[in-house]
């Protein structure tokens, strides 16, 4: 069976994300703005989940239809052969949202999916009660200009939390971001990567584990596991396949620096976590003291305003960390902030820039060759 399947992601990274998914052999792949969609059987699904890196979910597209009142909307879900995806003991919340469209309340939508789902398990299992004990499958729906959308998520938990960390520092960087920016800065087998601002080492990790080719959803499970239409073999010869494509001689180093001893600590465990604690190496330091080597890739994410500290506190830190890079050029930086004036604390107008978003936050990532 062939399934259409979306993969949101950050603004910014569509590109990253639709090379990844091609990769995986998919299908029809199309990009817009903060999603890639494509096609592909079962097995894609458990491919995607655990191999991509700056996708944040991936949703099975069941139906789009145009709705502008309650009662098309209820068709349009009770259309769709609820029963061939959802036994009748499962647990199925309903999320959504609305953006210019007529039907406008988000909470009275869906009650209105959930009815309609309801109504056709009820009528599909032949039964009278839906106990909702079972396993949870999350429905999700979106309406976009009175286009709906429903889909059924089959990552349970965003696939940014990959879990290697337990803990974070103060306002830590997303790893589905994180993984986008280690590809902008062409991380390979061979990098030598440094932080100055490691936080929780997020960063480093994220390029340690592209350069080794070690699947991001290797260390967790997914909502998709126990979906009858997923069955275990497919998700076993997919660990097995990421397994065996890990390039364990890659010659990837990575260095993080931070001057909270707590920080250190916690991306050093990370690290472990995340199974490059061999390739990562972080120690206490400041950054008027950063000294990185001509051949190293330079990846941070310092602080600014709108995060941690305030605006001339990290103003300050950009302007030292400019001097840094002046004094010890690299190969390549790449900071991602929220500070436009970046260049001008900086101190060096960059080669290329980026636009990116940061949760909420419009960022852009400065680019020094």
């Amino acid at each position: 069976m062939k399934f259409d399947l979306i993969a949101p992601c950050y603004f910014g990274t569509e590109s990253t994300a639709a090379f990844e998914v091609r990769r995986l052999g998919a299908e029809d792949v199309k990009v817009t703005d903060g999603r890639i969609a494509f096609s592909g059987p079962a097995d894609i699904i458990a491919a995607a989940n655990l191999n991509l890196r700056c996708a944040e979910r991936v949703l099975v597209l069941l139906k789009t239809y145009t709705a502008t009142t309650f009662d098309e909307l209820f068709d349009g879900v009770t259309s769709i052969p609820w029963e061939e995806l959802i036994p009748a003991d499962a647990q199925f919340p309903v999320k959504g949202s609305s953006l210019s469209s007529t039907l406008s309340s988000v909470p009275a939508c869906q009650s209105i999916v959930k009815k309609a789902v309801v109504e056709r398990l009820k009528k599909g299992h032949k039964t009278l009660m839906l106990p909702e004990t079972g396993a949870l499958y999350k429905i999700r729906f979106s309406i976009r200009k009175n286009v709906v959308e429903v889909m059924l998520d089959t990552s349970g938990d965003g696939l940014h939390k990959r879990g290697y960390r337990r803990n974070a520092t103060g306002a830590p960087i997303k790893e589905t971001l994180a993984a986008a920016i280690a590809d902008l800065g062409r991380v390979r087998r061979d990098s030598i990567v440094a932080d100055p601002f490691c936080g929780s080492g997020t960063m480093v990790i994220e390029a340690a584990q592209k350069a080794m080719n070690i699947a991001p959803g290797l260390r967790r499970r997914f909502a998709a596991e126990h979906y009858t239409f997923c069955p275990p073999e497919i998700w076993a010869r997919q660990r097995e396949k990421a397994l065996s494509e890990i390039r364990r001689d890659a010659a990837f180093e990575g260095f993080g620096y931070d001057i909270d001893p707590a920080a250190v600590a916690l991306a050093t465990q990370n690290a472990k976590l995340a199974g490059v604690g061999d390739r990562c190496h972080f120690e206490l330091a400041d950054v008027k003291d950063f000294a990185p080597r001509p051949e190293m890739i330079v990846l941070t994410n310092p602080p600014y305003g709108e995060r941690l500290g305030d605006l001339a506190t990290a103003a300050k830190l950009a302007g030292v960390l400019g001097k840094a890079l002046e004094e010890h050029p690299v190969t390549g930086a790449y900071i991602i902030t929220a500070d436009a004036d970046l260049e001008k604390h900086f101190g060096k107008k960059a080669s290329r820039r980026r636009k990116l978003y940061n949760g909420m936050i419009p960022c852009q990532v400065y680019m020094y060759y």
